[in-house]
């Protein structure tokens, strides 16, 4: 199931990860997820559940050296010194010397702020605890306060995205600075019920939440799809060897509606 992306600053990254958000005791979705092809879990300290990711990872079995893990410093942490403090938490939590990747969770707090706990966290790189440094829920105004700042861009955005909230703006401001759009709520948190999804599924004999994630994948984000149920993690990942048709593909974009699509708290328009 492994097939990368390349970021900007050379890493790769799977395509698809599993996302843990709401799942305190995740420890065994992250070894299901590892034991059956995943090779990405996407954390957050928000979500309180970092050292279950870490137990999850040491029982899949699989070589921390072949797992691409992520986690997110909230906005409350949102100072240089608070920003190195929690991101030497985090790996002591994970019980790894590193992440792969770690974000800024949320544009909230202010430009000063929150480019003080990017420059930590760029720090952080330097110093070998991160491989590589993003942003989630940033505009396009909040990536071009780094690059006026002379730091180093993100190589990732995670922004909630599904065919009802695209976010287009953010998406090709990111495309063209080549930044990988992650999609976290990629399954619209479950809300199946909409008649073009329900046609597909039947068209293409996949589950809702896979025809969701193909669309994502198509489209050219890394979809985090979440859930705590074994068979479920087992599904969402069963999304290559098959392809949506274009004209499917139209009709699933043509769901779109903006901001008002939204089933998260998607705050990308703070100051």
């Amino acid at each position: 199931m492994v097939e990368t992306v390349t970021l900007s600053d050379g890493h790769t990254m799977p395509s698809i990860g599993l996302g843990v958000y709401l799942n305190e005791e995740c420890a065994e979705a992250c070894r299901v997820a590892l034991q059956n092809g995943y090779r990405m879990i996407d954390g957050a300290r928000y979500y309180e559940n970092e050292v279950q990711v870490g137990v999850g990872v040491g029982k899949s079995g699989v070589k921390r050296e072949d797992i691409f893990i992520t986690s997110k410093v909230f906005h409350e942490d949102f100072t240089y010194d608070g920003t190195t403090a929690a991101l030497k938490d985090s790996i002591a939590n994970l019980g790894s010397s590193y992440y792969n990747l770690y974000l800024t969770h949320s544009a909230i707090g202010g430009k000063d702020a929150r480019l003080a706990a990017y420059r930590a966290l760029l720090d952080g790189k330097a110093n070998g605890m991160i491989k590589s440094v993003g942003v989630s829920n940033y505009s396009a105004k909040h990536i071009e306060e780094i690059r006026e700042a002379g730091l180093d861009m993100p190589v990732v955005n995670q922004i909630e995205l599904h065919p009802f909230c695209q976010q287009k703006p953010i998406v090709e401001y990111c495309r063209k600075n080549n930044i990988i759009v992650q999609a976290y709520s990629p399954l619209v948190r479950g809300a199946f019920d909409n008649q073009v999804i329900q046609e597909l599924s039947t068209k293409y004999s996949k589950d809702p939440a896979q025809i969701l994630v193909k669309w994502s994948l198509q489209r050219g984000f890394v979809p985090l799809p979440k859930s705590s149920q074994p068979e479920r993690i087992i599904s969402n990942g069963q999304v290559f060897g098959w392809e949506i048709e274009p004209t499917d593909m139209a009709k699933l974009d043509a769901l779109d509606r903006g901001k008002e699509g939204a089933v998260t708290w998607n705050p990308v328009d703070v100051d």
